[in-house]
């Protein structure tokens, strides 16, 4: 039997997260229908036998079982775990061993009219969201800190809002490259 994973050597998979985000309880978006797809590619990464690793939003921990596991562990990440001025906690299972940095305790709030699923980038004593705009619908200030925080200067703002920060794939995918190509003796 084939699998349409044949020729990979790990897979790192990030399924659509807004049926498992705390954003679909939001009045207006109550009763959309999101697609809940961590069970089936968890499934089918699982059948490939190859290393794997699932990134979503924390919401996945309970919605899709998404826990600590004899099989597989999911721990999650922040930015402050990596010296970035932003709060976003990800998700990420996977079937091979991996380290969480140490999480620095949160130092700021996000402001009392910001929605709570923002993010939140800091610059001196404000916090700027990820979707913030002006009057013309442009990219406000806060769009270019969240690019400069994340290192992605190409998004836009609501791209940015879904976006994993580079720096979370670039430390699980260390840990995932370790199990493909394991270090010399």
């Amino acid at each position: 039997m084939t699998y349409p994973l044949d020729g990979f050597d790990a897979i790192h998979a990030s399924p659509p997260c807004q049926g498992y985000s705390v954003m679909r309880n939001l009045p207006w978006l109550k009763n959309k229908e999101y697609p809940l797809m961590i069970q089936p590619v968890r499934e089918l990464c699982i059948a490939s036998g190859l290393p794997y690793v699932i990134e979503n939003v924390m919401g996945a921990r309970y919605r899709a079982g998404m826990e600590h596991g004899i099989e597989r562990g999911a721990y999650w990440l922040c930015g402050t775990m990596f010296g970035l001025p932003f709060y976003r906690h990800r998700l990420f299972e996977s079937n091979v061993y991996w380290l969480k940095p140490m999480h620095p305790k949160h130092v700021r709030r996000i402001r009392a009219k910001a929605h709570r699923g923002s993010d939140v980038v800091q610059s001196g004593i404000t916090a700027w969201s990820a979707n913030a705009n002006d009057a013309h619908g442009h990219a406000s200030k806060g769009v270019a800190l969240v690019r400069q925080a994340m290192g992605i200067d190409w998004m836009t703002g609501a791209e940015l809002s879904q976006a994993i920060p580079p720096a979370y794939t670039l430390h699980v995918g260390d840990f995932l490259m370790r199990a493909v190509r394991p270090p010399a003796p």
